[in-house]
């Protein structure tokens, strides 16, 4: 075979270059040995006695990152059985068009929701969830009923309780702040936790519980869905008020307890955050079998939902847990519902 040198090649074609997998290279190869390595996808030299990527093939996708929604918290005695704040929801990511390499594993993590706060107790944060460079922030857990204690503050910030005049804070571009009493020394109930479409309510006259924030929607499985909504407050228990638990926020969020002589809807124990929503849980308020404070609800999990063109694929890590969608045409919906660990694209 002639040895070329020096050659200018005056067309618009194309060269076509050796293509094989990572067995098929060269058994003795040279510094300047150029092919296209098809186990990786990538063009490949031979550089200083080793092979080295020239071009990484690249892959545009959308997603979606929810993280754990916080837990509500417990009722107290404090100021008469008063009932607990809402979680806050998990901070929302969304992302469209992001170019990442091919055959490199990107981080992907799972939050879980927050603990439910004991009676007496303020509910704890949500876990983070992660895609790539991407930190969605665990909600804030809602406050003790009593004693004047603000809500955490998170992806959405956790109600506060009874007599409170601020809350847990949100973070921005992720959620909202919770909801407070928003008074001081007047009978305001405790305030709903903060979702990723608006604040958590504040607490009514008489000790109704606030409102969950509503949480946003995303069509990102091809069907519009809410998602990170707030949970709500329970009521306060006193005698003479009727102690209605707020609803929780759109997107997940748990509903308050909420009792008087009977319960009053939504009424009943505290409801935990929907899973794989973000969503916050639900207050706490008075036991139903007695006057005792209750423990509020746990907040949902979050979700990591990954889209990529339908002819690529993605290739999860042990301890991953996730399903694969084909219902948009012309992409795979990847949703990752629980763990830690990485994915990679090729």
């Amino acid at each position: 075979m002639a040895t070329l040198k020096n050659t200018t090649i005056n067309d618009t074609g194309f060269i076509q270059l050796p293509v094989g997998t990572t067995a098929e290279r060269p058994v003795a190869p040279a510094n300047g040995m150029m092919r296209y390595n098809t186990t990786t996808s990538v063009y490949e030299a031979y550089v200083g006695g080793s092979w080295i990527t020239v071009v990484s093939a690249a892959i545009t996708l959308d997603y979606l990152i929810v993280a754990g929604g916080g837990g509500g918290g417990g009722g107290s005695t404090q100021g008469g059985y008063t009932g607990g704040g809402g979680g806050g929801a998990g901070g929302m990511i969304t992302g469209t068009g992001l170019s990442l390499t091919m055959n490199t594993p990107y981080t992907v993590t799972v939050g879980t929701g927050g603990n439910a706060g004991s009676a007496e107790n303020s509910g704890s944060n949500g876990g983070n969830s992660v895609f790539h460079t991407n930190t969605a922030i665990g909600g804030g857990g809602g406050a003790i009923g009593g004693g004047g204690v603000i809500g955490k503050s998170g992806g959405s910030g956790g109600g506060s309780g009874y007599r409170t005049t601020s809350a847990g804070a949100g973070t921005a571009g992720q959620g909202n702040n919770g909801g407070s009493a928003n008074c001081s020394g007047c009978e305001n109930g405790s305030g709903g936790g903060g979702g990723a479409g608006a604040a958590g309510s504040n607490g009514l006259g008489n000790y109704p519980g606030g409102d969950g924030g509503i949480g946003l929607q995303s069509s990102i499985t091809g069907v519009a869905t809410y998602y990170a909504g707030g949970g709500a407050a329970g009521g306060l228990g006193d005698s003479g008020y009727n102690a209605i638990g707020g609803a929780g926020g759109l997107g997940g969020g748990g509903n308050g307890a909420g009792k008087n002589s009977v319960y009053t809807a939504p009424g009943g124990n505290a409801t935990a955050g929907a899973a794989n929503t973000g969503g916050g849980g639900g207050g706490g308020a008075r036991n139903v079998a007695g006057n005792t404070p209750a423990a509020g609800a746990a907040g949902g999990s979050g979700v990591v939902i990954i889209k990529i063109p339908s002819d690529r694929t993605a290739t999860f890590s042990a301890g991953i847990t996730s399903s694969l969608s084909t219902a948009v045409a012309g992409y795979k919906i990847y949703t990752v519902t629980s763990g830690t660990g990485t994915v990679t694209f090729t």
